[in-house]
Order: structure tokens, then sequence, then C-alpha cells
């Protein structure tokens, strides 16, 4: 692995704190994270695992979507911790290249592949799947789950979704993640698709992960819950 290399992204994200909301709410209830115009803000940072990489390398931020290029592997992250959230945002694969993506909340300790946190699956074929990465705990049906011991990436703890509503690629999907104490749910294109509970309740940092496939997000809100 190659040694850390961080860089700030060069747009802000708008937070709009001590705020309450529901899953279901309209889109126009939340705030958009790459927003420049707030006076609450918060920035970005990249990550990636490789030496000399530049955020420019990996990621394009436009002012309608924002494009991963894959490679090399890394995330961008929010600067400022959440808790209790509801977030909702939109991803694709290019047309005919599906690939491996997520979606990491409640991300603590050092930046590296990959760091402890809930990660909301988007691999094609998988979206919808929670993984406790690092040792982050969570619970669910037995029948669903499984924990798988890495010596590389520690403890994995997966949760299989209940259905496969993922669109091809090239398609647009929406995914909303509302966090709330020790239940995390997961929907896609509007249908709940996983519920886990017994979360680890921490703050930390929000991830779009870069995994070695290019892949496209846009519609990045959020709203903070009151807790």
């Amino acid at each position: 692995m190659g040694r850390v290399r961080m860089a700030t992204l060069p747009v802000v994200c708008s937070v709009l704190l001590a705020a309450s909301a529901t899953a279901g709410e309209p889109a126009e209830a939340l705030v958009d994270m790459f927003a420049p115009d707030s006076a609450k803000t918060v920035a970005w940072t990249a990550f990636s695992e490789a030496e000399g990489t530049s955020l420019e390398d990996v990621w394009r931020i436009g002012p309608d979507e924002i494009v991963c290029l894959g490679t090399p592997r890394g995330y961008l992250r929010t600067q400022q911790d959440f808790t209790d959230f509801l977030l909702r945002l939109e991803w694709r694969w290019p047309e005919g290249k599906p690939g491996k993506g997520g979606v990491l909340i409640r991300t603590t300790g050092p930046d590296k592949i990959w760091p402890k946190s809930l990660e909301a699956q988007i691999n094609a074929g998988e979206a919808g799947d929670f993984w406790g990465l690092d040792g982050y705990a969570l619970r669910g049906p037995s029948d669903r789950m499984k924990v798988v011991e890495s010596e590389q990436f520690g403890r994995l703890t997966n949760l299989k979704k209940t259905a496969a509503v993922e669109r091809a690629p090239g398609e647009w999907n929406t995914y909303e993640i509302v966090a709330k104490g020790g239940v995390v749910t997961l929907r896609i294109n509007g249908e709940l698709v996983n519920e886990t509970t017994r979360c680890d309740v921490v703050a930390g940092k929000i991830c779009l992960t870069a995994e070695g496939n290019e892949i496209h997000f846009r519609n990045v809100r959020i709203k903070v819950l009151k807790q």
C-alpha cells in the first residue's frame, strides 16, 4: 500500500444543523452537501492509498455530478462528524460498466483502506447490502448475516439486502440512508431493502468510495436529525 495522500476539496458542503427529518420528506427539505453558498459549511477531504495522487486524479467535481474515476482506491469524506441524519444521493455506473463502490457512514479512526464504518454497499448486484467494516458492530436477522475475519481488513459483518432493486448501468439510482441511534435503514429507488439494529452509535465521517471503477454521484443531500 502506498503512503497516505490527503487533499482538501475546493468546494464546501452545506449542512443544516439541529434540524429534524423523517424518511419520506421531500428532497427540498434536505440540504445540498456540495452547495458553496451556505453560511454553515464544512469541507470535504480526499484520501488516496497511493503516494502522489491528487484529488483531481480521481475525483471530478462538476456542477451537475461528481465523477469518481475509481483508481487509486480511496474516498471523499466530510471533515465534519455526523451521528444521526437522513442522507439522500443518486449514483450510477457508466453504461455497460458495472463495478464496485459504496457509501460509508459513522466513519472513525485513521484514514486507510478501509476505515471502521458502516458501509451501504453499491457493488453491482449487491447494492443494498450493509457491511460493518473493521469491527463496526451491527445486528440483523441471522439468516442474512455473516461475519468474516480478515487479516487485512479486520472483522467484517455483512447483512444482506432483502430485495434487488438497483437499475441497469447507465441509469440513476436513489439511495436514502436514515441513521437514528442504533438503527440504520436503507432505501433504494424508494423501496426499503435493509435495516440494521444495535449499530455502533458514534459520530463519524460520511464517505463516497473509490474502489477501482468509475462511478457517478449527484444530488448528495443531508438533514441532521435531533438526538
